[in-house]
């Protein structure tokens, strides 16, 4: 089934909608017309009928017999045919007649056209249809006068039809002259009403790939306006998609080109040594370079994950609490090499908060191994997580060399490290970190540590609702 454009769509639904008006309308007019005419034309019928018996009473049969027989318009009962008037090719006077009758039913006086007329019954005066040979009469009959005469007029239903069919002319003729017309204005107004999709066309098909530019159409309608800002969101989304798509991208080739690169030397240093001890250390340089390389490619998928989730997975209620303790379990060997005492301090029972799993666990997870791997051998790190009116506060507190406070915000972007820091790490954590807490609409500080030294960083998650226990 073909597609018709929107232009036409409109042009036939307005049209339809005014047809679906207008002629229910014109069968309703032309039937409440076509009545009155009937009316109006019974009124005349009657009012010949009563006008002829005002003659017959005032002037007298005999008088009334004869003047009628001399201008030839209505005649004797005797009389076979009358003389017509013809006026314009039409007969009118063959279309109407009357007949006078005696107390006996004895026709006194008739026109012609109605001789073959039986006689009325006078108990039943009124209005009556009757066929006469090839036509239709419609007759009114009057009660019986106080001599017992009764009078009789009549009409035939050619010249009713003939008004009919002018008024079905007149109604019908000007809707089928204006339809083609008001086609065309339909279809004009269509046109210019549209056009503001024709801009928004142009404008889209102007477009450049990768602008950021707000789509914005001249005097665009209130309808248009949130289409328009649809379009701009999607915009905006795809934008962000394709930047977080080309950040990846380049984050994984300068990423992954040390470790690979120190990875091959390592193994063409142990290829092309022939002592077993620089061999077997260059083994253990290209196995220390592999790692790296799996932390960091698994750092940055971390990352990657936690910037699709937030668009793709639906939050739901997860006990903190839960996802502390199978973190710690999760790096419990890293802790036993690390040489750092690591104090932790729980609340009792459940904290749920709305979120993603995943990304809370990515986030204790990273804030934990940049604290073990940024506090030296016998330094001491505490992990903290309780409840704080109406929020979960996750505490992780060392005392290991710090960072300033006027470098603190800094230490958020991407593969950013301080200098001088320790441990084999690439500036991803704290992105990592800040990237869970915006999908949490929570917050983070990096504040003083109360050991004296050292750093502090604090995570507050809003609570779930009636999800505390």
């Amino acid at each position: 089934m073909s597609r018709s454009s929107l232009r036409a769509r409109l042009r036939w639904l307005i049209l339809g909608v005014i047809a679906l008006v207008l002629v229910p309308l014109g069968i309703y007019s032309m039937r409440r017309t076509i009545n009155e005419v009937n009316e109006l034309s019974d009124g005349r019928l009657a009012q010949s009928a009563r006008t002829l018996q005002t003659l017959v009473d005032e002037i007298g049969l005999p008088a009334l017999q004869r003047h009628t027989a001399e201008n030839g318009v209505v005649v004797p009962i005797a009389a076979k045919s009358t003389q017509e008037v013809v006026l314009r090719g039409h007969t009118y006077e063959s279309e109407v007649g009357f007949q006078v009758f005696d107390r006996s039913g004895r026709a006194l006086m008739a026109t012609g056209n109605l001789t073959m007329l039986p006689p009325p019954d006078a108990a039943h005066p009124g209005f009556q249809n009757v066929r006469l040979g090839r036509y239709r009469w419609r007759l009114f009959t009057l009660p019986p006068t106080h001599d017992g005469m009764v009078v009789r007029a009549a009409e035939r239903y050619d010249s009713r039809r003939d008004i009919t069919v002018a008024l079905w002319v007149e109604h019908a003729l000007a809707p089928l002259i204006a339809l083609p017309v008001l086609a065309l204005l339909v279809g004009w107004a269509v046109r210019r009403g549209l056009r503001p999709l024709d801009a928004l066309a142009e404008k889209l098909s102007a477009r450049k790939p990768g602008s950021r530019d707000t789509l914005d159409v001249a005097e665009a309608p209130r309808e248009l306006e949130p289409v328009l800002d649809a379009l701009n969101g999607q915009f905006t989304l795809l934008e962000e998609a394709l930047e977080r798509e080309r950040r990846f991208s380049a984050d994984v080739a300068h990423e992954l080109r040390t470790p690979l690169a120190s990875t091959m030397i390592n193994l063409e240093n142990a290829e092309a040594s022939r002592d077993t001890h620089e061999a077997d250390v260059a083994l253990s340089g290209a196995r220390e370079s592999l790692a790296a390389l799996a932390r960091r490619v698994e750092q940055l998928l971390s990352l990657a994950r936690l910037e699709a989730s937030s668009r793709s997975d639906q939050l739901v209620d997860v006990d903190l609490l839960a996802i502390a303790r199978t973190v710690i379990e999760e790096l419990a060997p890293l802790i036993g090499d690390s040489d750092v005492e690591l104090d932790v301090a729980l609340a009792d029972g459940t904290l749920i908060v709305r979120g993603h799993e995943v990304a809370l666990a990515a986030l204790l997870r990273n804030l934990l191994e940049n604290a073990l791997r940024h506090v030296p051998a016998g330094g001491q790190v505490k992990l903290i997580v309780q409840r704080e009116q109406g929020e979960a506060v996750i505490d992780v507190i060392d005392n290991g060399e710090g960072i300033p406070p006027e470098r603190r915000a800094a230490v958020f972007a991407r593969f950013h490290r301080e200098a001088g820091s320790r441990g084999d790490g690439y500036g991803l954590g704290l992105s990592i970190v800040q990237r869970a807490t915006q999908m949490h609409d929570a917050s983070i500080a990096l504040l003083d540590s109360p050991y004296g030294r050292g750093l502090r960083v604090s995570v507050r998650i809003p609570l779930s609702r009636g999800g505390v226990s």
